[in-house]
């Protein structure tokens, strides 16, 4: 039972890692963009219907909330970039 959950633990950490790795990563590209990409990407995940990389996006987007207080998150700017997107791919 020790070794599942320490198993799980040792999963749900590098999930984390990963969310942080990539939110640093869009911040250094995109700076005040990089809530916006982030939501993009989890918009064209959820198009694809693939539902790890829409989960995976979203909270990249929160990561990215939580370590700058700089970046724009304007919900009528989303809702612009959402269209945009699912109107791209289908």
């Amino acid at each position: 039972m020790l070794g599942r959950l320490r198993h799980w633990i040792d999963y749900r950490r590098a999930l984390r890692a990963r969310w942080q790795y990539d939110a640093k990563r869009l911040l250094a590209a995109e700076q005040t963009n990089a809530y916006y990409e982030a939501q993009r990407r989890a918009t064209r995940a959820r198009v694809r219907r693939e539902k790890s990389e829409i989960y995976h996006w979203a909270k990249v987007a929160a990561e990215v909330a939580r370590l700058s207080p700089q970046v724009e998150m304007n919900i009528t700017v989303l809702t612009h970039i959402v269209d945009d997107e699912e109107r791209r791919n289908r």
